[in-house]
């Protein structure tokens, strides 16, 4: 048996989400009730977001005032990333669509720590692969399919069964924001919405916000 001693100077691995999950110097974890705004396109872009709970909208406004929803992303998730570049300021606003926990870090911590942490590294370097993924994806449906399959699939996008078994999970936005995002008017976005409440894909309430999405049944338009 060996007696050589035991260095207790050794470093223990570094685990990105507890990172991300413990305050610190530039590290900063915040709670946003829905609607609240996390931040705003035209602001000084010093922090990078990632979400530990809750979903959140980006959205921007064009030079002539039109506002549109570019995105919508969940836990595991980071945004406002292009302050790493040269970006200056915001491009987009953040909204929190239900109550979010997040956590904020400083570009110079981030940097600082992409830099002397490869498993960081990694983690973020694999967030950031799956979203140019699904950019990809994204501008592939815009070209490719009609309507009503864009707007299934985004349904499916949003419920992101994978989060609860597979079980029917709730999507929390207003026909206008889905026309928005699938490029199309509300009337043709409420023409679907009826239909697949009435092959039982979706359910919805009297508003027509709390949208309950059944995955499964859902798939087979994409399928078709």
């Amino acid at each position: 048996m060996s007696d050589a001693p035991l260095d207790s100077t050794a470093k223990a691995p570094f685990d990105p989400r507890a990172f991300l999950t413990k305050p610190a110097a530039g590290v900063t974890l915040e709670r946003f009730q829905a609607g609240w705004q996390i931040c705003a396109q035209g602001e000084p872009a010093d922090t990078v977001g990632y979400i530990r709970k809750g979903r959140v909208k980006l959205t921007t406004i064009s030079n002539r005032g039109k506002e549109a929803i570019v995105g919508i992303i969940g836990p595991g998730q980071f945004f406002g990333e292009t302050s790493l570049s040269n970006a200056n300021v915001r491009t987009a606003t953040v909204v929190a669509l239900e109550d979010c926990l997040i956590t904020t870090v400083t570009n110079e911590v981030m940097l600082q720590t992409l830099g002397s942490e490869p498993e960081f590294s990694k983690f973020f370097l694999a967030h950031l692969l799956s979203r140019n993924t699904r950019l990809e994806e994204d501008l592939g449906d815009q070209l490719l399919n009609l309507s009503e399959k864009r707007l299934a699939r985004l349904l499916l996008v949003l419920a992101d069964p994978a989060q609860n078994g597979g079980k029917p999970n709730e999507v929390n936005l207003s026909q206008e924001a889905l026309a928005e995002m699938v490029g199309t008017t509300r009337s043709r976005i409420s023409t679907f919405m009826n239909k697949f409440r009435e092959q039982g894909y979706i359910s919805y309430d009297s508003h027509g916000r709390r949208i309950q999405v059944y995955a499964a049944l859902l798939m087979s338009v994409l399928g078709s």
